[in-house]
C-alpha cells in the first residue's frame, strides 16, 4: 500500500481505546481506515532541553495556570512550543491493516495475566516451532524482507553491511538520544531466535557485536554516549521471528517488561551460554520466560505447560 501517514491519519475511524499508559505517557487506539482494522499509538515525545533554551520562546506564559502555592513551590500548567523537526510533541504510529495478532498486543482494556514457562526443547519442537513456520508461510514477515533486501525504509537505515541491517526502532522519536532505541536485523534467515543459535555462532555474534559498536560512534559519536553505555539484547519470546538485537541507552527506563527478566537476554550473555551449551546450542536448553494470556502461543499449548504449584513437603 503506497499511503502515507499523513492520509492516513485523517481517515482514522474511532472504535475504541485499547490501552493508555501514564508511565511511558502512551496511549493505543483500535479503529478503522477504508473499513480494514486500524490501530494508531500515540505517545508523547521527550522534552529537547540544551543550551539554547529559552523559557519565554519555549512556554506560551500566557497560557499559564497556577495549581498550587506553598512557601517555595510552585505548580501550574502550561503549554510548550513545539517544532516539527526539532522539538516535535507527538510520535504517531499507524498499523493498517491490522490483523487479531495486533490487537491482541495492543490492547490492555482487560486485565492480562501473565505467567512463567519453561520451555523445554521439547515443548518448543511441539508448540512454538509450528507456530514461527506458520508465520514464516502466510507472509506476516514480508516487512522485514523489505527492509532486508527490496529497499524498503532506506532512508532511515544507520548501518549495512552484509551480517546485519541497523536502523531506528519505532518507539524512538530519532531525536532524543537519552531515550536512543535502534535495532539491529540480522541479514541472514535461518536464525529466527536464540532457538536457533550454536556455538558455531559465536563468531558472527562477536562480529556483529563490535559492528554496532563501530557503526554506533560514525553515527552518533557527537552524543557522548559510548559502546558500554548501550545495552545490547534480544527477546525470547521475540516480537517477531527473525533474529534481531535491541540497542538501547542504559539510561532509558521506559520500556516497561521489554527490559526485564524473564523477556530480554542481554547479547553478551548469550555468548557467554552459547560458549557452555557447544554445538547444539538453545536447542538443548529450557529457556524460562513470561507470557500473558494473549498470546497466540498461549492458546497454542503453552497453557497446559505452566510452571506448577509446588507441593509442600512435611518432614
Amino acid at each position: 500500500m503506497n499511503s502515507d501517514i499523513a492520509t492516513l491519519l485523517p481517515e482514522f475511524k474511532y472504535s475504541r481505546t485499547l490501552g493508555t499508559d501514564p508511565l511511558t505517557k502512551t496511549a493505543c487506539i483500535l479503529g478503522s481506515i477504508k473499513d480494514q482494522d486500524a490501530i494508531l499509538k500515540i505517545e508523547k515525545s521527550a522534552f529537547q532541553i540544551n543550551d539554547d533554551f529559552s523559557i519565554s520562546q519555549s512556554i506560551k506564559t500566557k497560557n499559564v495556570k497556577q495549581l498550587l502555592h506553598n512557601d517555595v513551590y510552585y505548580t501550574g500548567l502550561s503549554i510548550f512550543e513545539y517544532d516539527l523537526q526539532d522539538n516535535p510533541d507527538l510520535q504517531v504510529t499507524i498499523i493498517w491493516p491490522a490483523t487479531e495478532i495486533h490487537i491482541k498486543k495492543y490492547d490492555t482494556t482487560e486485565q492480562t495475566k501473565f505467567h512463567m514457562i519453561s520451555e523445554t526443547p521439547e515443548i518448543y519442537n511441539e508448540i512454538v516451532k509450528p507456530y514461527i513456520e506458520e508465520l514464516y508461510d502466510t507472509g506476516r514477515l514480508q516487512w522485514v524482507k523489505n527492509i532486508l533486501h527490496n529497499g524498503a525504509e532506506a532512508e532511515r537505515i544507520v548501518y549495512r553491511d552484509d551480517d546485519i541491517v541497523i536502523l531506528p526502532d519505532l518507539k524512538w522519536d530519532g531525536i532524543d538520544m537519552d531515550s536512543l532505541y535502534l535495532v539491529g536485523i540480522v541479514c541472514r534467515d535461518d536464525i529466527r531466535s536464540i532457538r536457533d543459535l550454536n556455538s558455531s555462532h559465536i563468531t558472527w555474534l562477536k562480529s556483529i557485536k563490535n559492528n554496532i559498536y563501530v557503526s554506533f560512534l560514525k553515527k552518533y559519536g557527537h552524543s557522548n554516549i559510548k559502546p558500554n553505555q548501550l545495552r545490547l539484547f534480544v527477546h525470547y519470546q521475540p516480537s517477531y521471528y527473525h533474529f534481531h538485537i535491541h540497542i538501547v541507552n542504559v539510561k532509558y527506563n521506559g520500556l516497561g517488561n521489554s527490559i526485564t527478566a524473564g523477556k530480554a537476554i542481554l547479547l553478551d550473555d548469550i555468548i557467554d551460554l552459547l560458549e557452555i551449551l557447544g554445538c547444539e546450542g538453545f536447542m538443548k536448553k529450557n529457556i524460562n520466560y513470561i507470557i500473558n494470556e494473549q498470546h497466540d502461543l498461549w492458546t497454542r499449548g503453552l497453557c497446559n505447560y505452566v510452571l506448577k504449584d509446588p507441593i509442600e513437603h512435611r518432614y
